[in-house]
C-alpha cells in the first residue's frame, strides 16, 4: 500500500461508499418502502439480462440513477492519530428516474412523490446516508409494445449523500529549508517533531 511518504498517486484506504449494485439496492429499498410495491416489482432499468416486462395489468417500477453531481471540492481533514490520515468528504447529488408501469402507474408515481416528503420516510433515508432534496413533475411517457400502449408515468427525484474516503497522508515529522528575500537575506530553518 502506498502512502504519502512513498510519493506518487494515493488510492483510498477506506471502504468504498455504496456504488453500482449496492447503491441500486439502497434506491430499490427506498422505492419499495415508500410505494409499498413488492420488492420484485421494483427493479433497475439497465440490467445485463433484463427480465421480461410485466403484463399490462401488473403495477411495477423501473428505476435508474441518471446523474451524479458532486460539489466542486471535498472538505479535507487531517487526522494525526497514529501515522496520520486525510479524510476527504464530498457532497453528492443523485438524480433518480423512476418509471411506474401498470393500470395504477400514476397513483404509484404520486405515492412516491408525496411519500418522500413524509418525515418518517426521510428519517429512513437518512439512516441509509441519504437526504431528500426534491421531486420533479410527473409526466406521461407511455410505451408502444406489441401494438398496445403501455401506461407509464415517470418521476425524477433527487437525493444527496456525503461520500467520505480516507487516504494515507502521513504526519509531517520534520522539515528543513530556507527562504531568500528579495534583498538577498536568507533565513534557514529546521524543525523536527519529537
Amino acid at each position: 500500500m502506498t502512502d504519502s511518504a512513498s510519493g506518487g498517486y494515493l488510492a483510498p484506504t477506506s471502504t468504498a461508499p455504496a456504488a453500482d449494485d449496492a447503491l441500486e439496492d439502497q434506491i430499490q429499498a427506498a422505492i419499495v418502502g415508500v410505494t409499498a410495491l413488492q420488492g420484485k416489482m421494483v427493479r433497475p432499468a439497465w440490467q445485463p439480462n433484463p427480465p421480461a416486462k410485466e403484463d399490462l395489468t401488473v403495477n411495477w417500477c423501473s428505476y435508474r440513477i441518471t446523474t451524479s453531481d458532486a460539489h466542486w471540492l471535498p472538505s479535507i481533514v487531517h487526522h494525526p492519530d497514529g501515522e496520520g490520515t486525510d479524510e476527504a468528504t464530498r457532497q453528492e447529488e443523485l438524480e433518480i428516474l423512476a418509471s411506474f408501469y401498470g393500470p395504477d402507474a400514476f397513483a404509484y408515481a404520486t405515492r412516491m412523490r408525496d411519500g418522500l416528503a413524509i418525515p418518517q420516510n426521510q428519517e429512513a433515508l437518512r439512516a441509509q446516508g441519504f437526504g431528500f432534496l426534491e421531486c420533479s413533475r410527473i409526466w406521461a411517457a407511455p410505451d408502444f409494445v406489441n401494438n398496445q400502449w403501455v401506461r407509464r408515468q415517470d418521476l425524477r427525484f433527487k437525493l444527496n449523500r456525503a461520500v467520505t474516503r480516507v487516504y494515507a497522508v502521513r504526519n509531517l515529522l520534520s522539515a528543513e529549508g530556507s527562504i531568500t528575500e528579495d534583498g538577498g537575506n536568507t533565513t534557514t530553518w529546521n524543525t523536527e517533531n519529537t
